[in-house]
């Protein structure tokens, strides 16, 4: 393969404009057409390239603002009381990067939001409170702090806070930006509330042990039974593997969120993991398609994007855009840090679409600009 990623060599659009060749432009474009050397140059780039930027929100700075929208609307008025993330490249899209959303949501004891569903796959990752439900098709599901909950596409879903509860926060993330650039989106709302077809936490007891499944059960959706991954199973098995397993130079310890009945991803389009950073963990950097989203679940650091540091904390969220070289730290030498993520490689690898690089100069550690 020619490593030369010059344009100006055979292969590349070099075509110079003239006169002539500038009055052949209007005519085609009169027709609705175009001469494709003029945009080939651009559609077809030598590498993967993200028109997202990195971004980090400090939840320090957000928080009163999220808390502040549970005082100005309802979530009657406002059908889910968001405040969303944009990124500032993305912005008429709506999307934190590449094609996904994510908001932050805030309920109250004894709120709920109406029953409804879209063609959008969507979860949750759940950042304080008590007291907090979901309803999924039927199933309620309570959650706490760190647990990740999936809405999977065009199933009923609605969320509340218990009377008794405390007011609840939590990261949304979806694939509206995508299921809209395909032309594909749709939303209905429930008429009243759900029935609740099932016992309380009826998905979690059934799907969410380890290494077993109900053998008398048939499952023939194209997502996750498992509706929700609880914090408090998810982060004992991360230390465990901290101990029996050879450290990842880039990502530390890292466990994908799967769907029981395959191994796969949760959802069709969006993927979610958790990553455990030992004690003075500093990796080393890499590159891939894919664009993902971060969220510090415990610990402090930071995260060099493309030459830049982004300094966390628990509970700040941050992007990494598809094909940026990125490398995450622990800022502590006595405690580990966790970092959540959710993506879109389900839709990358199914459309082949996936590569990696890894950074191998400076002995793979960027050099921040």
């Amino acid at each position: 393969m020619n490593e030369n990623q010059s344009d100006d060599q055979y292969g590349r659009a070099r075509v110079q404009n003239t006169p002539e060749l500038e009055a052949y432009y209007k005519e085609l474009e009169n027709l609705g057409a175009g001469a494709l050397w003029t945009v080939a140059n651009d559609i077809e780039p030598w590498e993967p390239k993200s028109n997202s930027v990195p971004m980090l929100w400090k939840y320090d700075d957000l928080r009163d603002l999220v808390l502040k929208s549970s005082e100005l609307v309802t979530p009657e008025q406002a059908g889910r009381r968001v405040v969303y993330l944009v990124n500032d490249k993305r912005k008429d899209v709506a999307a934190v990067v590449g094609w996904l959303y994510s908001g932050i949501q805030v309920t109250r004891p004894g709120e709920s939001t109406s029953a409804h569903k879209h063609k959008a796959s969507a979860l949750r990752f759940i950042m304080e409170g008590e007291g907090g439900y979901t309803v999924v098709d039927g199933n309620k599901i309570t959650f706490e702090v760190n647990d990740f909950v999936i809405t999977p596409n065009s199933t009923w879903h609605e969320h509340g806070v218990d009377p008794n509860g405390k007011t609840c926060i939590w990261q949304d993330g979806l694939d509206i930006p995508l299921i809209n650039a395909l032309e594909a989106n749709d939303y209905a709302v429930f008429d009243g509330k759900q029935p609740l077809d099932v016992p309380l936490n009826y998905s979690p007891i059934n799907y969410g042990t380890a290494g077993i499944i109900p053998a008398d059960k048939v499952w023939d959706k194209p997502y996750s039974p498992l509706f929700k991954f609880s914090w408090k199973k998810v982060y004992p098995a991360l230390v465990e593997a901290s101990k029996s397993n050879k450290i990842n130079p880039f990502d530390g310890v890292i466990m994908q969120y799967s769907n029981p009945m395959t191994g796969g991803h949760v959802m069709q389009t969006m993927g979610a993991a958790m990553q455990l950073l030992p004690a003075g963990f500093k990796g080393k950097a890499h590159k891939h398609t894919g664009s993902f989203v971060y969220q510090c679940a415990k610990g402090k650091g930071y995260t060099i994007i493309d030459g830049k540091r982004f300094d966390w904390e628990t509970r700040d969220i941050f992007c990494v855009p598809s094909w940026a070289w990125h490398e995450h730290h622990n800022a502590s030498e006595t405690e580990d840090a966790c970092l959540f993520n959710f993506n879109d490689l389900p839709v990358i690898e199914k459309l082949g679409l996936y590569q990696g690089k890894e950074y191998t100069e400076n002995d793979g550690f960027q050099i921040i600009k």
